[in-house]
């Protein structure tokens, strides 16, 4: 199976497959979650504690870089690092529903599932992002008054997320858009947040391929081991591709094929 959808920033709306079919966002809830913990706390706050460069490591390695820091909002850790700065004040089901609204205001009001089945097997099998969260904190690299458990189940509550490719293109559009919702005009991040944002999708948002991905491609990407990417060309559209054979590294393979095709085209 396979799904695209893409969805300019004056509104006008292209899917091709089952536009209602749901998958989980798995690793690209890390462009939201960013985007959200910038606008709660500031970009110089969350960037004490997370990092903006490229590891040069996998996705899940055990390293900071040397203000002990994870290297970016969108390695595993990074991403840990992130959600602890979400509401961390909130209960737990209260801090879900926040991220849960601002993915549908940010999908134009579709309202996102979540899929339970995904979380508990995540979280059963997380034996390693534990590891980077309490390895961060021996470091003393969270928040004060972090708390840890809360903050890994948040993380994998967020990657548990469902959208359909439509939804999932429109919140690509809204980072096309800088900020705004196409559909509903409905603003959710200053023009700054989402400048941030999409410089990191373009150096480490697609794992081990971002350089490649860079220097082929050269678009602004996040992907997903569900087999989603997400791709922003700024001012233009936002692309959502869900194709779940995934390559060595962990990225949708036909979704890269697809991407490719589409930057001949708009080069050409």
């Amino acid at each position: 199976n396979g799904y695209i959808s893409k969805i300019s920033v004056d509104g006008q709306i292209l899917t091709l497959g089952d536009a209602k079919e749901k998958f989980c966002v798995q690793s690209t809830s890390k462009a939201i979650s960013y985007c959200i913990a910038s606008e709660l706390n500031g970009q110089e706050k969350v960037h004490q504690h997370v990092g903006r460069e490229p590891s040069g490591h996998g996705f899940n390695e055990i390293t900071l870089d040397p203000k002990k820091r994870p290297h970016s909002p969108f390695i595993n850790a990074g991403a840990i690092m992130t959600s602890s700065m979400v509401k961390p004040s909130f209960e737990p089901a209260e801090r879900f529903d926040y991220v849960l609204d601002m993915w549908k205001r940010a999908a134009g009001g579709k309202q996102p599932t979540f899929n339970n089945a995904v979380y508990l097997s995540e979280r059963a099998t997380a034996d390693r992002n534990f590891a980077l969260g309490y390895f961060m904190r021996e470091n003393n690299s969270f928040p004060t008054n972090t708390k840890l458990i809360e903050t890994l189940e948040f993380y994998f509550q967020c990657c548990s997320i469902e959208l359909t490719a439509e939804s999932m293109a429109t919140v690509s559009a809204t980072l096309a858009n800088s900020g705004i919702c196409p559909l509903t005009q409905d603003k959710l991040f200053a023009p700054d947040t989402v400048k941030n944002c999409l410089s990191l999708m373009s150096s480490c948002g697609m794992y081990d391929y971002s350089g490649e991905w860079a220097y082929t491609i050269g678009i602004p990407a996040k992907s997903g081991v569900s087999g989603l990417i997400i791709g922003i060309i700024p001012n233009v559209m936002g692309v959502a591709v869900f194709s779940p054979k995934l390559d060595e590294v962990g990225n949708s393979s036909r979704g890269i094929e697809f991407f490719k095709k589409l930057m001949v085209l708009f080069i050409l």
